[in-house]
């Protein structure tokens, strides 16, 4: 009982963690999980391709147990397996994007399906419980799973937003070499900004989101301390917004294909990595396999 779960990466619009209002948008980044199902077993063993064996493997372990529970499937054990070209803790939503991946993985190992909110609902009810994210991130899951610009009331769990932008935009992403984890944000910086970050949701309601994503980059930059240098100069470089993603420490800028290398020049000394990519707009899927 094998399946393949294949998820799409994301990129904040606004930050939810204020408010309970969330923002966010595709990225053709992609992650990849294999489950293999193992009956009569309690283990579940996980395997992150090309990561150090640093990353906490708990979330992809929540993930797995909240399908199976669910369902109702007792006595199940299970060998996950991932890879991803999406950096782990920068704020480019690899927690969301692995649970979409692998609760997908898991139904296909099943041979089941189920309605796609209810697919969502279960890894971020996994991230939750894996303490990677604190408000659910239900804007990040929504935007990893159908593409597209989603705004959300992540309290609520309710998409108030979807669109499929139409201008071919592409996105630059500045990832410096740290690494920042959800679970050690300081979750009062950014409530002090509420009223901001309430501004910068209204904006995207108005479809102003290039306005909304750098009020919401430049408050989230100076609330967690990171320098707003990178935002300022992708937007003299052209950007139509810049900002920065989750809770940092990766910057990213929206542009057309003519202001690309621009703004990777104004980067180019930083340290770190700079990453090419466009907006997705590719649903989530599930593969079965042998």
């Amino acid at each position: 009982m094998r399946g393949k779960g294949i998820a799409f990466g994301a990129i904040s619009i606004v930050n939810a963690i204020a408010t309970g209002n969330g923002a966010a948008l595709g990225a053709q980044l992609k992650t990849e999980a294999e489950v293999e199902l193992i009956e009569n077993s309690d283990q579940i063993d996980v395997k992150i391709i090309g990561s150090d064996n640093e990353e906490d493997k708990t979330l992809a372990k929540y993930a797995v147990e909240e399908v199976l529970t669910n369902l109702g499937y007792k006595n199940y054990g299970a060998r996950v397996t991932t890879k991803s070209d999406i950096p782990i803790g920068k704020g480019l939503k690899s927690s969301s994007v692995a649970s979409n991946a692998i609760v997908l993985a898991t139904l296909a190992a099943l041979r089941m399906n189920l309605d796609d909110l209810r697919i969502i609902n279960l890894g971020v009810d996994a991230s939750i419980k894996a303490g990677v994210t604190i408000t659910g991130a239900f804007d990040d899951a929504c935007a990893s799973y159908f593409g597209g610009l989603v705004a959300t009331d992540n309290t609520k769990r309710v998409i108030e937003k979807r669109e499929m932008l139409k201008d071919d935009y592409h996105i630059v992403i500045y990832a410096p070499p740290e690494k920042a984890y959800t679970k050690d944000v300081d979750k009062t910086r950014l409530k002090k900004f509420e009223s901001l970050f309430k501004e910068a949701y209204s904006l995207v309601m108005k479809g102003e989101y290039w306005e909304a994503m750098v009020l919401n980059g430049l408050v989230c930059s100076t609330a967690l301390g990171f320098s707003t240098k990178p935002i300022l100069n992708a937007l003299l470089a052209g950007a139509k917004g810049s900002g920065l993603s989750g809770k940092g420490p990766a910057v990213v800028a929206i542009c057309h294909p003519d202001r690309v290398n621009g703004i990777a020049s104004v980067w180019a000394d930083l340290p770190g990595e700079i990453i090419y990519t466009r907006i997705n707009y590719e649903k989530a899927k599930a593969v079965i396999l042998d």
